[in-house]
């Protein structure tokens, strides 16, 4: 029988090619991501890329790594041979063990088989170049070239699917193709500090980063040349390490958020991911501190033993499987929540930048006709306001002065936290002074009934006292609920909820950590879960939706984050309506116990919506504004 009689039938290998380029090379973007990782596999201090027309017409990337000499070009175009792979001693190949970003031998032969490739490299010991063409995946003979530089390869790209019309219909336009291609030399960019990056779009520079230093300073500075350098002044240093696993790099405060999560950046052994694992322990650890809809601002860099995670797990290299995810997960959270907490009641500087942006000398007075401007000052009545000494305190941050933290009490305030007249007078004599070497500083007035005034000592801070203090509630109430515990009510006949087996297998895993939480689960049936007890504070709820939510999370994110976002709606709500008010007129005792609560509990800085809950101005920059400076 025939091979041509056979319903099974051997594709040719250009067939073969230009499926894989289907997985390998999706976009321009793609493209350039595999040639600009094999330049750094090869060693490689500085990449220069350049494309035109979003990189449909043509694209390069030069670098200057080791190069290859005539064989090892000759041999690169080949499907599955690689340089960063090679046999142990027992001749196994080991795919669980890859330190390169590369090692499948995919990508050259998947380009060269959908477009017009050209690839030049030379080594330093040899005083020729060698180029190469591949074109719809047909190779020419190698033939000497011109040098251009000591050592290195440049691999030129040009009518990316020519050979495949169908697949350009799926590009999108050029300027998303070229947003597309500056993305992933950001994230590579990011990854790898100690290299230098150029990138131009064909008319101009879009992009030129120095190598900088292979330690924390060299990172952090080409993040701040990447991200802005208002990242630099407001993110957090992490550096935590778990069984194996360390975590470094930087995170931005709550109140410098994004509307996306598009400005989240996550390596895994310096190579860029997009992982739903990761990403939700991000989410997990800031959905105390932002409100739905915002996402913080972050660059992460896990470092693990490559046998505990599979790179191998599609051939655009972008996903990865940990062994134990849960290690990965809990040291990201953990690492995340000790920052966020070390960084107290600190706010983002660029809610002061943007203050002082909208602080500008407008309007003002216009000189009358005739007799120029004289101001009127004899009828003013200064308007009538209740004697500060009188004023009742509120409840909840300032009811009795025993029960304030020893920072701030006094002993000329009496028992019932009111001082008299006098007291009060030689109290904001003696102390005022000292208030202002606090962080926030003394209270020296309150705005339209809703905006405390302080003056530190090199400078002055606004207050909004209504998220402040809502913040200062939820604090407490989270200690309190970790302290007794979660109440739970019982359910009169449990609710039986019908997951499917995987689903109900996930949530079932998380008994315990439901059980904490104030949700009390068992296993009923094959595939179904039944509810008994659900969390007091969240009262009458929806227990199947709230299952069925809390299975998503686990399958999409391996977190419980339904449960623990319903638990922050409920206790950010309370804490609003159980917060000093917009409106409400406060003495100063009560304006400086609010600063002092401030500077003692942590997170302070924003209110449970990720809103800043102060502004600092300096001194120096509001000299600026009237020209003293």
């Amino acid at each position: 029988m025939s091979n041509s009689d056979l319903s099974i039938r051997r594709l040719p290998q250009h067939t073969i090619n230009r499926i894989a380029a289907g997985e390998v090379v999706e976009r321009p973007a793609s493209v350039i991501k595999e040639l600009a990782e094999n330049a750094l596999d090869a060693g490689a201090r500085q990449i220069d890329i350049r494309f035109e027309a979003g990189g449909r017409r043509s694209m390069s990337v030069t670098d200057d790594g080791r190069g290859m000499n005539r064989a090892e070009l000759e041999l690169c175009i080949e499907r599955h041979a690689t340089s960063k792979l090679s046999p142990d001693e027992n001749g196994e190949w080991d795919l669980l063990n890859i330190s390169s970003m590369g090692f499948r031998g995919e990508a050259l032969p998947s380009i060269g088989s959908v477009a017009r490739l050209t690839i030049t490299t030379q080594i330093l010991d040899s005083g020729e170049a060698w180029e190469l063409n591949v074109e719809g995946g047909e190779v020419s003979k190698s033939r000497p070239a011109p040098r251009f530089g000591l050592s290195g390869t440049r691999v030129e790209v040009k009518d990316l699917f020519y050979a495949t019309p169908a697949r350009l219909k799926f590009l999108k336009t050029e300027r998303s193709e070229s947003l597309a291609v500056s993305d992933m030399v950001k994230r590579l960019a990011m990854a790898r500090a100690d290299v230098g990056f150029s990138l131009h779009n064909g008319q101009r520079s879009t992009l030129s980063l120095p190598a900088e230093t292979d330690n924390e300073e060299g990172r952090l500075k080409r993040l701040a040349d990447i991200l802005g350098h208002d990242f630099r002044d407001n993110a957090l240093k992490i550096d935590a390490e778990r069984e194996g696993v360390k975590l470094t790099g930087f995170a931005g405060l709550p109140t410098f958020s994004r509307g996306s999560s598009t400005h989240q950046y996550l390596f895994i052994n310096g190579r860029p991911v997009r992982d739903k694992l990761l990403y939700g322990s991000v989410r997990g650890a800031y959905q105390d501190f932002l409100a739905r809809g915002r996402h913080p601002v972050v660059a992460l860099y896990v470092e693990l033993d490559p046998h505990s995670v599979d790179v191998n797990v599609h051939p655009a290299k972008t996903e990865v499987r940990f062994r134990d995810p849960a290690i990965v997960r809990g040291l990201i959270v953990s690492a995340l929540r000790h920052a966020l907490a070390g960084a107290g009641h600190r706010s983002s500087t660029t809610t002061s930048q943007f203050a002082l942006g909208k602080l500008q000398a407008e309007g003002g007075f216009r000189p009358q006709t005739g007799g120029g401007y004289r101001p009127q000052f004899g009828s003013y009545q200064a308007p009538s306001t209740p004697d500060a000494a009188t004023q009742p305190l509120i409840d909840g941050f300032s009811a009795r002065v025993e029960e304030m933290p020893e920072t701030f009490q006094n002993p000329v305030y009496g028992q019932d936290g009111v001082p008299g007249e006098a007291g009060f007078q030689a109290h904001a004599q003696s102390q005022a002074a000292d208030y202002t070497a606090y962080p926030l500083g003394a209270a020296r007035a309150q705005l339209h009934e809703t905006y405390i005034v302080a003056q530190t000592t090199d400078g002055m801070v606004i207050v909004d006292q209504h998220a402040a203090h809502e913040r200062l509630v939820y604090e407490r109430m989270k200690e309190n609920m970790e302290g007794k515990g979660v109440e739970r009510q019982a359910l009169l006949i449990p609710d039986i909820v019908d997951l499917g087996e995987g689903d109900a297998t996930r949530v079932l895993s998380r008994t315990e950590e439901l059980a904490k939480m104030g949700l009390i689960i068992e296993p009923f049936g094959v595939g179904a879960v039944a509810v008994r007890e659900t969390p007091a504070i969240l009262g009458e709820m929806d227990v199947q939706g709230l299952l069925r939510d809390l299975a998503d999370d686990l399958r999409d994110y391996d977190e419980t984050l339904s449960l623990a976002e319903r638990f922050e709606h409920v206790c950010g709500t309370m804490a609003c309506h159980g917060s000093v008010r917009a409106g409400r007129r406060l003495n100063a005792q009560e304006m400086n116990a609010l600063l002092r609560q401030m500077e003692s509990t942590p997170h302070s800085g924003q209110c449970n919506h990720g809103r800043p809950t102060y502004v600092e101005l300096k001194l120096a920059d509001i000299e600026r504004l009237f020209g003293r400076r």
